[in-house]
């Protein structure tokens, strides 16, 4: 509870001063108003990626996704704080016109992760953040969720190529929790899930004992837990925070099974997609964009439909979480306040007594 109650107070600081200027007076990011409000008063805020807008879908399909997504979030009590890299720099919370650039740009804007973050403010560019990229500025400025699709993961024939997606290692060491329907399934899970345990991530999915696999509601694989209400995920993440973990948790909901395609055909098209992109040479950021858009062709577009609706429902369980953890934290300040309150009344007793003793030893005395 203290290390929120700072966290409060540092956001407090953020809010009066939303430039947030370095000692040169130069912009580090720039947070919306709507934003730097939220955060200031502990209100519910989650974050988004922007690679899903830039390089998921075309436009204008992918501006009206972006838009239904946030309006998901704040259908249900949160404010959604989508993350951008624009003209060199970084944005959190974007607004329609920003939204609308981002989405128009398209594959124009950078897909940008950790490792390009410093890169592409230096040279005043777009980027479209990716899981690494959103985690990194959402514990920057104090918010706790982000909800995405997939996260990234081991590639198949990892174990040769060392391909790892940097989102494993940022979930190891920034303490946010990144709620997703799992790793893409055009990723070895097994190696993925031994990956997270390594890095010391809590995997835990969402009403199920089975890690989902994306497009597909189970994986074969089990979870290492088992979450079933906003509220047991928001104990988590507290715990997580009042331990002082310092990493990251994984919460993996699996797609609505009213949307869920086929696995045996998704499958067969992931298998047919990873072996063009060996006979064409396309690895490391570029293989995930060609594989999914590959899917979508193979299953004529089963696949992409069935991408935007668990990110739509990832976005309804995440704003329910970030409600749910900011209701604990709103109850365990009062109750610390209370806790406070009396000991100052105790204090305050405690000298009366001293005052009323020393008086009447006086009294004794003068006698």
């Amino acid at each position: 509870m203290a290390s929120w109650a700072l966290s409060r107070i540092t956001n407090l600081q953020k809010h009066l001063n939303p430039a947030n200027p370095t000692p040169k007076g130069e912009r580090i990011v720039k947070i919306s108003q709507e934003v730097s409000e939220a955060l200031s008063l502990g209100k519910p805020v989650v974050a988004l990626e922007s690679t899903i807008i830039s390089h998921g879908m075309p436009y204008p399909q992918n501006f009206e996704t972006a838009k239904e997504v946030e309006e998901i979030v704040r259908q249900n009590g949160a404010i959604p704080a989508t993350i951008a890299i624009l003209d060199g720099v970084p944005c959190i919370g974007l607004s329609l016109e920003e939204l609308e650039r981002l989405a128009i740009l398209g594959r124009k804007v950078r897909k940008t992760a950790r490792r390009d973050i410093a890169h592409v403010v230096a040279t005043g560019g777009n980027g479209a953040t990716t899981v690494s990229a959103t985690m990194f500025f959402a514990s920057m400025v104090g918010i706790p969720i982000f909800v995405t699709g997939g996260t990234g993961g081991v590639h198949r024939h990892g174990e040769s190529t060392m391909d790892i997606s940097s989102d494993l290692v940022e979930l190891g060491r920034t303490p946010v929790a990144v709620v997703s329907a799992g790793v893409k399934s055009i990723l070895d899970i097994p190696r993925t899930l031994e990956y997270l345990e390594t890095q010391g991530v809590c995997v835990a999915a969402y009403q199920t004992s089975q890690f989902p696999a994306f497009f597909t509601e189970k994986s074969g694989y089990k979870a290492p837990c088992r979450v079933d209400s906003p509220e047991e995920c928001a104990r988590l993440i507290e715990a997580s925070n009042n331990l002082t973990l310092r990493t990251g948790i994984l919460i993996a909901v699996p797609i609505p099974s009213k949307h869920f395609a086929s696995g045996n055909i998704i499958e067969s098209a992931i298998q047919k997609a990873l072996k063009e992109a060996r006979e064409q040479n396309i690895t490391g950021s570029d293989e995930t964009p060609f594989l999914l858009a590959r899917v979508n062709e193979l299953t004529g577009g089963t696949s992409l439909s069935a991408n935007i609706a668990l990110v739509k429902n990832n976005a309804r369980v995440g704003a329910q979480i970030a409600v749910s953890l900011s209701q604990l934290r709103q109850e365990s300040c009062k109750d610390a306040i209370g806790e406070a309150d009396n000991s100052i009344k105790c204090l305050q007793i405690t000298k009366l007594s001293r005052c009323f003793a020393l008086f009447f030893i006086s009294c004794q005395l003068l006698l």
